[in-house]
């Protein structure tokens, strides 16, 4: 089976032994697009857990508007691999579960984020993200800045968020 002429993972052309393997490479290629966009985001945000909710949240919800079939395929179709190639790609989910994870902790820990209920609370904001790949349009009402604004204040206030000082507004 031959692959896409773009080449899936930067291959000019690239022949698949089977759907499997085509499928294992798609997804591939939309986690380490996902983690980069998440890992940059990180590395601008410092250490404020608000900040780190904020850019992880940004990133997600662009990553998902900007790359919908790519999101989808990878949000959907983990459960269509082998056994061989399972067990990556739930490590996978899980590194990206333990992105929030920790930062969702620290605020908690700091007493930034009141949530009595730091797993729930994580396991809303993830799902909240991971459902705009299947609903936005991107010639909808709500721009992808809009989209990003509204659901940084979603997160913040699903992990009960009290900021210490006043928050500047978010910003694209």
């Amino acid at each position: 089976m031959r692959g896409p002429s773009d080449g899936v993972r930067g291959r000019c052309r690239y022949y698949y032994k089977g759907k499997q393997e085509l499928l294992v490479a798609i997804l591939d290629e939309g986690l380490d697009a996902y983690f980069d966009a998440c890992d940059k985001a990180l590395e601008s945000a410092g250490d404020d857990p608000a900040e780190r909710l904020e850019a992880i949240v940004a990133a997600t919800v662009r990553f998902r508007t900007g790359h919908p079939v790519k999101s989808s395929i990878v949000l959907t179709e983990g459960r269509s691999l082998e056994a061989e190639h399972l067990e990556r790609y739930r490590k996978n989910e899980e590194r990206a579960s333990q992105q929030f994870r920790e930062i969702i902790d620290k605020g908690v820990e700091e007493g930034v984020f009141l949530t009595p209920y730091p797993d729930d609370a994580r396991r809303a904001v993830i799902a909240m993200c991971n459902a705009i790949a299947q609903r936005h349009r991107p010639d909808g009402p709500v721009t992808e800045d809009e989209l990003v604004e509204r659901y940084v204040s979603l997160a913040l206030t699903v992990v009960e968020y009290r900021p210490r000082v006043a928050r500047r507004p978010v910003r694209a």
